[in-house]
C-alpha cells in the first residue's frame, strides 16, 4: 500500500509518495503538482489520490498482478515512470503525444498490452496520416514514444518481444529550413522597430539562438567590457498534468556544445544598451509596482514581466501579419542566420559552433542544399577539365549566374 501527502513549498503544493527503492527500502519521492498553495488544496488532494493510484497499478503490474493491462492503460503508466528520468519540456511533449492521442485511440481499439500487434500499430499510424493529415515527421515521433514504452515492457518481461520494431515508419521527409534573405530581415528589423519584438528578433538572427535561449538571456551573460555574449540558461514553457503551461528556467543549454561564447556584435551592442536604458527608466516610473522575480534578464516587459514562449511565437506572427510580410516561425530567423553565414563564405564547421550544433551532421543536413560557393567552385572545376566537341571551353560561373538551389 502506498501512502503519501501533501507538502508546501516555495508557496506551491507538491506530493510526497513514500515508495520502495530497488533494494526495497522506504524513500520519499517528491513530485511537483504545479499548483499554487492558496486556494488549491481541493485540486491538489484529487490529484495525490490520482498519483497514488497510477503508482498503485504500477507496483502491482511490476508485481506480476497486472501482466496484461490495456495498452492504453500501459502506456499512461508508463508516462509516470519516465517522468522524472526526462526533460520536463520532453516529458511534456510525450505526454502530449501519449495522453492525447495514443491512449485515446487504443482504449478504443480495445486492445491489451501482450495481444498488441504489429498491425495495431500500423492501423494507428495510417490513422494518424489518412485521417488526421499528419506529417511523417509527426508520426515518427509518436513511433518514437510507442517503441521506448514497448520496449521497457521488453526489459520488465512483460512481453518477449517488441512488436513496434516489425512496424514500417514512413520515410522521413527531407526538412527545407525557411528563411529570410538580407533584404527581408532588414525590412523586418525596420517594421520591428520600437516594439517589445524588436531586440529579441535582432538577437535571433544576428545570432541564430533558439527560442529558450533568446528568453533565457541575461545581462551577467553580457560582457560589455570584453566585448563578448555567453549562452548558457534557457527560459521553455511545459505543461501540468491539467494542462497549464509554467515557465521552466535552467541554468543550462539544449547540449554541451549550445553553451557558447560569442563576439558581442556592434549593432546587437547598441541596440542591449539601449534596451538596459529603458529597462532603468521603467523601473524608476514603476517602483513598487515592478516585478523584480526577473531581476537579470535582459527580456522583460515594462513592468519587469518576463516574455514568455508563447508571446514570442504568437507576437511574432502576428507582426509578420500585421506588416504582410512573408510568414515565417520565429526559429526561422535561426535557419535566416545559418544561410547568410553560408552564402557569405562562412564554413559550416564554424556554422555549426555559431548555431551550438553538437553534430556537424546536423548543421550539414539542414543547410548543405544552400552551399553556393561548393557547388559553383565544382561547376568551374568539372567545366575547366572537360570539353565538349565543338565548342569552346566552359567560362568561369559567377555568383550571379549561379541559381538558389
Amino acid at each position: 500500500m502506498i501512502s503519501g501527502h501533501l507538502q508546501e513549498k516555495n508557496g506551491r503544493y507538491y506530493m510526497v509518495l513514500n515508495l520502495k527503492n530497488e533494494n526495497q527500502k522506504w524513500k520519499p519521492k517528491w513530485i511537483a503538482t504545479g499548483l499554487p498553495a492558496k486556494g488549491n488544496k481541493k485540486k491538489a488532494e484529487t490529484m495525490l489520490r490520482e498519483t497514488i493510484r497510477k503508482y498503485e497499478n504500477m507496483e502491482a503490474q511490476s508485481q506480476g498482478n497486472a501482466e496484461n493491462p490495456l495498452f492504453s492503460d500501459y502506456m499512461l503508466n508508463w508516462l509516470e515512470l519516465i517522468r522524472n528520468s526526462v526533460e520536463a519540456t520532453t516529458f511534456t511533449s510525450y505526454r502530449r503525444i501519449v495522453k492525447y492521442s495514443v491512449a485515446p485511440y487504443f482504449k478504443e481499439l480495445d486492445v491489451n498490452l501482450c495481444e498488441l500487434q504489429p498491425k495495431h500499430i500500423q492501423g494507428y499510424y495510417n490513422y494518424l496520416m489518412v485521417e488526421r493529415k499528419n506529417s511523417a515527421t509527426t508520426v515518427r515521433r509518436h513511433h518514437a514514444n510507442i517503441r521506448k514504452a514497448l520496449q521497457q515492457a521488453v526489459k520488465t518481461d512483460l512481453i518477449p518481444s517488441n512488436p513496434a520494431d516489425k512496424v514500417e515508419k514512413p520515410k522521413q521527409q527531407p526538412y527545407i529550413a525557411s528563411f529570410y534573405n538580407d533584404e527581408n530581415l532588414n525590412l523586418l528589423f525596420e517594421k520591428a522597430h520600437g516594439t517589445r519584438l524588436e531586440l529579441p528578433i535582432i538577437v535571433s538572427a544576428f545570432y541564430g539562438l533558439r527560442r529558450s535561449e533568446v528568453l533565457g538571456l541575461k545581462w551577467s551573460a553580457i560582457d560589455f567590457k570584453n566585448k563578448t555574449i555567453t549562452i548558457n540558461h534557457t527560459v521553455a514553457e511545459v505543461e501540468d498534468d491539467e494542462g497549464k503551461k509554467h515557465i521552466v528556467q535552467k541554468d543550462r543549454t539544449k547540449n554541451k556544445s549550445s553553451y557558447r561564447t560569442l563576439p558581442l556584435i556592434p549593432q546587437v551592442e547598441e541596440a542591449l544598451l539601449w534596451k538596459k536604458i529603458q529597462d532603468d527608466e521603467y523601473r524608476k516610473v514603476c517602483r513598487r509596482s515592478y516585478c523584480k522575480d526577473y531581476t537579470g534578464y535582459v527580456f522583460v516587459d515594462e513592468l519587469g514581466r518576463l516574455l514568455k514562449p508563447e508571446y514570442l511565437t504568437k507576437g511574432f506572427q502576428n507582426l509578420l501579419n500585421k506588416h504582410e510580410l512573408r510568414l515565417i516561425r520565429f526559429h526561422d530567423l535561426r535557419h535566416s542566420c545559418a544561410s547568410l553565414l553560408l552564402k557569405n563564405g562562412v564554413s559550416m564547421k564554424a556554422i555549426q559552433e555559431w548555431l551550438g550544433h553538437s553534430h556537424f551532421s546536423t548543421t550539414a543536413n539542414f543547410y548543405a542544399h544552400l552551399d553556393y560557393d561548393s557547388k559553383r567552385e565544382s561547376a568551374n572545376a568539372i567545366g575547366g577539365i572537360l570539353l565538349i566537341a565543338g565548342q569552346d571551353k566552359a567560362t568561369t560561373i559567377t555568383p550571379s549566374e549561379q541559381s538558389v538551389a
